[in-house]
C-alpha cells in the first residue's frame, strides 16, 4: 500500500492497492500515475475510483522503506510523477525518469500566472507569495552551521507548534533559575557578615545590574526573530562573530562552573545537614575540620557529577519534566521561610545559643550549656567542662578564658518584633580563623597561652570583606537568560521574553530584599554569622526560621541543587554545541559532533571535565567568584550590544519593546564592569585576557562570518568620521607615508604575472597605511564581469599569501590605457587616496609585438607627474626577495642625484622596519659636478642626515665632463635608427591594413541589393576607388616599395639627434658610476627622469632608461611628487 501523506513520511507495504488519504486541499484535483516503473515494478496507470480515494499498484515495495515528503505540484518521488491534471483536460501530461524536470517544474510553477515578464528571475527573486508563506511557517529552530533561513537538515521531523506562554516559558524557567543554592547556604552569613545596610547595598546592585541588563536583551530578544540560541545568538549577531565567540565561551564557561557549583552546594547540605555521618574524611583534629570537608567536596562531587552526565546522556527529557518538581521545591521553601517569619512575631522557634563570655561556642561536641550540673544534691562538671579544663575534677586545670567568663543561654531565633534587627545593621568582618563573638555581651579577656583551635568555639573559615561579599553572592541574580534561551519553544517571544524576564528579576528582587530584612530581623547576629549552623547543632540556619520544620528547607534546597546542576549539565553542552557548529572558533568544531538525535556528547564530556576543575576546587565560596566573572563578562556585552545599535540608528534597529534607552544600556554595561572588579580584580583580569584571547584567534583564523552586526557598523561610522576628518586638508610632512596604489598585470587565466611586486609591497609598508591593489581588464564591463570576478579573488589571495594589507580594485576599460588612467584618478576615497604609485618595469617593451607597453608605461609616468603622485618602478621584480627570504649582510644604495622631496631617503628607511631588509646597511651617494667642493658636500650631507635622525654611510662620487665617446655616438645612433625602422615598418603595416580593408568593402559590395549598394557608394568617401584595375595594382605596389626602400636608405644615411647624444652620454656615464660602486648592492634606488615633453622621443626616453640602469640586479627608480616627505623638525 502506499499511504501518501501531507507533511507525513511514506509507508510502503506489500499489500496490492492502496489509497492516499487527508491529502486536505490537493483531493479536490484528480492525480494521475504514468505509465512507469518503480524499483522494477511496473506501476500501472490508475484513474481516481471514490472522491478521496486513489490507488496505486506497488506490489515489490517493502515495509521498511520509510521516508519524508511534502506533497507538491508536481509531486516526482524516484520514476514516479504524479501530475495535478488541470481542469477538462482529461490526457495525463508525459513525463521522462531521463529528462531533467528542473525545466519543466519551473514551467509549470509559472503556469497559468501573470508573471512571464519576471519568470527569469524567479530562481533568485522568488514571489512575495512564496516569500510570505515561508515566512508563516517559520519555526525558531536551532540553528548551527547554516542561519536559520536555510537550514540544512531536510530530514527534520515536522516541528509542532511553539504553544508556551510568558508564565510558564519564560517566568517559571527564569525563576528557577535565580532562585538556588546562595539563597538557602549563604544569604543568612551574608546578612551576619556585612549587616542588613551593607547586604542591602550589594544585593540591590547586583539586581540593578541584571535589572538593567533584562532591558537591553529584551530590546535585543524583539529586534526580529531569535532563534533557540539565547545570549550567545544575540550577542554575536550583533556585536560580530569575534565578541560573539568570545563571550559565547564566556557564558559557556559560566554555565559549567556554575553546574559546578550547584554541586558543591549539594554535597555540602548533604553532608553538613543531612547525613554528617556519610562523610569519608574525618578531622582528628579541630583545625583539620576545613581540610577534611574538602576532600569530601572532592570525592562526593567526582562520583555525583559522573553520575549527572550519565542521566543528561542517557536521557535528558527526564530532566526536563523534571524541572517543574524541583521548581515546585524552590518555592515551596521559600514559602516556609514567610511563614517562619509571621509565625516568630507570635510565637519564636526554640533554638537556645550557648555563649562563653562573647563567644559563641558549637553544640556539635555537647548538650548542657553550662559548666556545672545539680544532681541529687551533687554538683557534677559536665562535658563543657571536660572540654575546657584538663579533667572533670573541680580543682582541675582550666583555660583561661573559661574561668573568668560565664556560660550563657539566649535564644537564637528571639523574633520579629525583638528589635534585633538594630543590632544587626552593622557589618562584622572578621579575619579567618577568628572566633564569631557577640558584641554587646560582657566578656573579659584572659591570657591566650593555651590554644584555642581545639575548643568548642565556631570559628571563621575565610577572611571576609565586602567586595569578597559580592563575588559570592552574584551567581544568586544570574539566570536571567533562561527565557531567551527557551524562545525557539515559545508561542510569541517578543512579547513573552522582555515581561517574563523582567517580571521575574523584580519577584526575585522583592524576595531577596525582604530576605536580607526579615533575617536581620528575626535572627541573632552570632547566627548569622555562623556558615554551617554549629551553634544550632548543626541545622542549616535558614532552616531554623522556617516553618513547619526545617526539613523543608533541607530537602527542598538539597533538590532544587540537584536540579540545577542537571539543567546547567544539560545547557552548557548545547550552548558549545551551537558555538562549535557556527564555526567560528577552528579548534572546537569536533564539539559539534553528537548523537544521531542531535545530542551533544563530546561537548558534554567536555564540559563534565571543565566541571571537575570546579569540584577540585572544592569551595563553594571560592567558585562562585569565578562563575560571576563569565557571567558578568557576557551581561556587560549584552548592555554593549544595545547601546551600540541604539546609537548607530542602524535601519534594522527597530525592537518592539520600547522602554530602553541607551544610557541605561551604558550604566548596566559600566556597572558590570565595575561588579567584575569589585569582586576580584585579578579574577575579572583572567576573565578578560581569556575572552580577549578568544576574540584575537577568531579574528586571526575564523572570523569570515558577516552577521550584520553591530560593530561592522560601528567601524563604518567610525571610518566616515575619520575620511571626513582626514578630508581637511593634505597631512603634513610629519604624517606622510607613501599610501600604494600598486599596478598589476594580469595573464590571460587572471592571475598575477608578478607576485614579488606585492611582496615588495608588504616589506615596504608592514601593514601601515593605505594600499590599494589595481589591476586593468581590457574590454567591456558586462563582457568581462566574470572575469573580474575570478582576477579579484586570484589578486585577494595572493594579497592574503604575501601578508599584504589593502584593498582590491579592478577595474575593466575598453583600451589599457584608459584603464589604468581611471585607476590613478579615482581609487580611494575622500583622504584616503594614493599618493604613490608603484609599478614593474616593462621587461618586453622593446618586442615589435608589444609596441604598446610602453607607450602605456610613458603615458601612466605623464599622469602621475600630472597627478603629483610619487612613481616607484621595480626594475627587475622577479629577482627581489620573498617574505620569507634574509639578507644578512649587504647594501641598500641610494643614488640622490636630484631632490624631488627626500623620498630616496625615506624608503630604505621603511624598508629596513621589515625583517627581509633589516641587516642591510643604508648607503647615500650623491654626484659632485667640475665646480662643486665635493669635500664641503659631504659633510653638509652627513649633517643633513644627523638632523633627519636616519644612519647612513656617505659617499660624493665626482663625473667630470669630458668627450663624448664614440660609444654613445653610436648607441644613440643605433637607438634613433631603429626607433625610426619600427616607424617605417608600422606605416607599411598600416598600409596594408587598408589595402586589405578596401578589397574586403569591395567583395562585401558585390554581394548587395541595388538600394544598399547605393547607400554604402553614398557613404564611401569620394577620395577612395572601389575599381582596381592591374595597372593600378601594379604601380601601387611599385610606389609603395619604392618608399620603403628610400625610406630604409634614409636610415641608414641618418645621423643622430645632438640633444639625444647628450642625453644617452648623460645614462651612459652615470650607469658606469652606479655599476662601479653598487653592483652588488642588494638594492640601488635611482632618480627616474622625468619622460620628454615632445612625445616622439617617448621611444628613446625607454632606451635611456634601459641604459642607466643596465647591468645591476635589482632596481627601484624613484620619482618624487614635488613636495617634501621627509623633515628635521619633531
Amino acid at each position: 500500500m502506499f499511504l501518501f501523506k501531507s507533511q507525513v513520511p511514506v509507508e510502503f507495504t506489500g499489500e496490492r492497492g492502496g489509497e492516499i488519504s487527508d491529502c486536505e486541499e490537493e483531493c479536490n484535483h484528480t492525480w494521475i500515475v504514468s505509465g512507469l516503473t518503480h524499483d522494477g515494478t511496473e506501476v500501472r496507470r490508475i484513474e481516481p475510483e471514490v472522491e478521496l480515494e486513489h490507488y496505486v499498484d506497488a506490489v515489490s515495495a517493502t515495509d521498511s522503506d520509510l521516508l519524508e515528503l511534502t506533497l507538491g505540484n508536481p509531486f516526482i518521488f524516484g520514476n514516479l510523477r504524479l501530475q495535478k491534471q488541470k481542469a477538462g483536460d482529461g490526457i495525463a501530461r508525459e513525463s521522462s525518469p531521463f529528462i531533467n524536470s528542473a525545466e519543466m517544474d519551473r514551467g509549470n510553477m509559472y503556469e497559468g500566472k501573470n508573471m512571464a515578464l519576471f519568470e527569469e528571475e524567479m530562481d533568485s527573486n522568488p514571489m512575495v507569495s512564496s516569500l510570505l508563506n515561508k515566512l508563516a511557517n517559520y519555526t525558531n529552530l536551532t540553528q548551527g552551521v547554516v542561519e536559520h533561513e536555510a537550514d540544512e537538515d531536510t530530514k527534520r521531523k515536522e516541528v509542532k507548534v511553539p504553544r508556551m506562554g510568558t508564565f510558564i516559558g519564560v517566568y517559571l524557567p527564569c525563576l528557577q533559575n535565580i532562585l538556588g543554592v546562595i539563597l538557602f547556604l549563604r544569604l543568612t552569613w551574608i546578612v551576619g557578615t556585612a549587616g542588613v545596610l551593607e547586604s542591602f547595598i550589594i544585593v540591590f546592585m547586583c539586581c540593578a545590574c541584571t535589572m538593567l541588563t533584562a532591558i537591553s536583551m529584551s530590546a535585543i530578544a524583539t529586534n526580529g526573530v531569535v532563534p533557540a540560541g539565547g545570549s550567545y545568538y544575540m550577542i554575536s549577531r550583533s556585536l560580530g562573530p569575534e565578541f560573539g565567540g568570545a563571550v559565547g565561551l564566556c557564558f559557556y564557561l559560566g554555565t559549567t562552573f556554575a553546574g559546578a557549583m550547584y554541586i558543591l552546594g549539594t554535597i555540602e547540605i548533604l553532608l553538613t545537614y543531612i547525613s554528617p555521618s556519610a562523610a569519608i574524611f574525618k578531622a582528628e583534629d579541630g583545625g583539620e575540620e576545613t581540610e577534611a570537608m574538602l576532600n569530601n567536596m572532592r570525592v562526593y562531587g567526582t562520583c555525583i557529577i559522573i553520575l549527572m552526565a550519565v542521566v543528561v546522556f542517557v536521557g535528558v527529557k527526564y530532566v526536563n519534566k523534571l524541572a517543574l518538581v524541583f521548581l515546585a521545591c524552590v518555592i515551596l521553601s521559600i514559602i516556609a521561610i514567610y511563614a517562619g517569619v509571621i509565625k516568630t512575631a507570635f510565637d519564636p522557634p526554640d533554638f537556645p545559643i550557648c555563649l562563653l563570655g562573647n563567644r559563641t561556642l558549637s553544640k556539635r561536641s555537647f548538650d548542657i550549656c553550662a559548666k556545672f550540673t545539680e544532681s541529687n544534691n551533687e554538683t557534677k562538671t559536665t562535658t563543657l567542662w571536660r572540654l575546657f579544663c584538663s579533667s572533670s575534677l573541680h580543682n582541675a586545670t582550666c583555660d583561661d578564658y573559661f574561668s573568668l567568663n560565664n556560660v550563657t543561654e539566649i535564644q537564637g531565633i528571639p523574633g520579629i518584633m525583638s528589635g534585633v534587627l538594630i543590632d544587626n545593621l552593622w557589618s562584622a568582618y572578621s579575619e579567618k580563623g577568628s572566633i564569631v563573638e557577640k558584641k554587646d555581651q560582657p566578656s573579659v579577656s584572659g591570657s591566650e597561652d593555651m590554644k584555642i583551635g581545639g575548643r568548642p568555639y565556631v570559628f571563621t573559615d575565610i577572611m571576609t570583606y565586602f567586595t569578597m561579599l559580592v563575588g559570592i553572592y552574584f551567581p544568586s541574580v544570574t539566570g536571567i537568560m533562561a527565557g531567551s534561551n527557551r524562545s525557539g519553544d515559545l508561542k510569541d517571544a517578543q512579547k513573552s521574553i522582555p515581561t517574563g524576564t523582567i517580571l521575574a528579576i523584580s519577584t526575585t528582587s522583592f524576595i531577596y530584599l525582604s530576605c536580607i530584612v526579615l533575617f536581620g530581623a528575626c535572627i541573632e547576629g552570632v547566627i548569622l554569622r555562623d556558615k554551617f549552623g554549629e551553634a544550632v547543632n548543626g541545622n542549616l540556619v535558614v532552616g531554623t526560621l522556617a516553618w513547619p520544620s526545617p526539613w523543608v528547607i533541607v530537602i527542598g534546597s538539597f533538590f532544587s541543587t540537584c536540579g540545577a546542576g542537571l539543567q546547567s549539565l544539560t545547557g552548557a553542552p548545547r550552548l558549545l554545541q551551537a558555538i562549535a557548529r557556527d564555526g567560528i572558533v577552528p579548534f572546537i568544531q569536533v564539539f559539534g559532533h553528537g548523537k544521531a538525535n542531535g545530542e551533544p556528547t563530546w561537548a558534554l564530556l567536555l564540559t563534565a571535565g571543565i566541571c571537575e576543575i570546579g569540584i577540585l576546587i572544592a569551595s563553594l565560596d571560592s567558585v562562585a567568584p569565578i562563575l560571576s566573572m563569565f557571567f558578568l563578562m557576557c551581561y556587560m556585552f549584552v548592555n554593549l550590544a544595545c547601546a551600540v545599535q541604539t546609537l548607530l540608528r542602524t535601519p534594522n534597529w527597530r525592537p518592539r519593546f520600547k522602554y530602553y534607552h541607551w544610557t541605561l544600556s551604558f550604566l548596566g554595561m559600566s556597572l558590570c564592569l565595575a561588579l567584575m572588579f569589585i569582586c576580584s580584580w585579578y579574577y575579572a583580569l583572567i576573565a578578560m585576557l581569556i575572552a580577549g584571547c578568544i576574540y584575537k584567534y577568531i579574528e586571526y583564523r575564523g572570523a569570515e562570518k558577516e552577521w550584520g552586526d553591530g560593530i561592522r557598523g560601528l567601524s563604518l561610522n567610525a571610518a566616515r568620521y575619520a575620511l571626513l576628518r582626514v578630508e581637511d586638508g593634505p597631512p603634513h610632512t610629519k604624517n606622510w607615508r607613501p599610501q600604494l596604489l600598486v599596478l598589476l598585470n594580469l595573464d590571460c587565466e587572471q592571475l598575477v604575472k608578478h607576485p614579488r611586486l606585492l611582496s615588495f609591497t608588504s616589506q615596504l609598508k608592514a601593514g601601515k597605511g593605505l594600499t590599494i591593489v589595481g589591476s586593468v581588464l581590457q574590454g567591456t564591463y558586462l563582457d568581462k564581469c566574470t572575469e573580474t570576478q575570478k582576477a579579484e579573488e586570484n589578486v585577494k589571495a595572493l594579497m592574503a599569501v604575501e601578508k599584504t594589507k589593502g584593498f582590491c580594485q579592478i577595474v575593466v576599460s575598453p583600451s589599457f590605457r584608459d584603464g589604468i588612467s581611471h585607476l590613478i584618478q579615482s581609487a580611494g576615497l575622500g583622504g584616503m587616496k594614493h599618493n604613490t604609485v608603484l609599478m614593474a618595469w616593462p621587461q618586453s617593451w622593446k618586442r615589435t609585438e608589444n609596441h604598446f607597453s610602453w607607450k602605456n608605461f610613458v603615458d601612466t609616468v605623464r599622469e602621475t607627474t600630472a597627478a603629483q603622485q610619487a612613481l616607484l618602478v621595480a626594475k627587475n621584480i622577479d629577482l627581489f626577495p620573498t617574505n620569507q627570504e634574509r639578507f644578512t649582510e649587504g647594501n641598500i644604495d641610494v643614488w640622490w642625484i636630484v631632490h624631488d622631496g627626500g623620498m630616496l631617503m625615506l624608503l630604505p628607511f621603511l624598508l629596513r622596519q621589515h625583517k627581509v631588509w633589516r641587516k642591510c646597511k643604508m648607503r647615500i651617494f650623491t654626484v659632485a659636478q667640475m665646480d662643486d667642493n665635493s669635500i664641503q658636500m659631504k659633510k653638509d650631507l652627513q649633517m643633513f642626515l644627523y638632523h633627519l635622525r636616519l644612519n647612513a654611510e656617505v659617499e660624493v662620487v665626482e663625473m667630470f665632463e669630458n668627450d663624448i665617446s664614440a660609444f654613445t655616438y653610436e648607441k644613440t645612433l643605433m637607438m634613433e635608427q631603429r626607433s625610426q625602422m619600427l616607424k617605417q615598418m608600422q606605416l607599411s603595416k598600416n598600409e596594408r591594413e587598408r589595402e586589405a580593408q578596401l578589397i574586403h568593402d569591395r567583395n562585401t559590395a558585390s554581394h548587395l541589393t541595388p538600394a544598399v549598394k547605393a547607400s554604402v557608394a553614398a557613404s564611401v568617401p569620394e577620395k577612395v576607388q572601389m575599381t582596381w584595375t592591374k595597372e593600378k595594382f601594379v604601380a601601387e605596389k611599385h610606389k609603395n616599395k619604392d618608399t620603403n626602400v628610400s625610406g630604409f636608405k634614409d636610415i641608414f644615411n641618418m645621423k643622430p639627434n645632438q640633444s639625444n647624444v647628450r642625453r644617452m652620454h648623460t645614462a651612459v656615464k652615470l650607469n658606469g658610476v652606479v655599476l662601479n660602486k653598487s653592483q652588488h648592492a642588494q638594492l640601488v634606488l635611482l632618480n627616474m627622469p622625468g619622460p620628454p615633453k615632445n612625445r616622439k622621443g617617448d621611444e628613446n626616453y625607454m632606451e635611456f632608461l634601459e641604459v642607466l640602469t643596465e647591468g645591476l640586479d635589482r632596481v627601484l627608480l624613484v620619482r618624487g611628487s614635488g613636495r617634501e616627505v621627509i623633515t628635521i623638525y619633531s
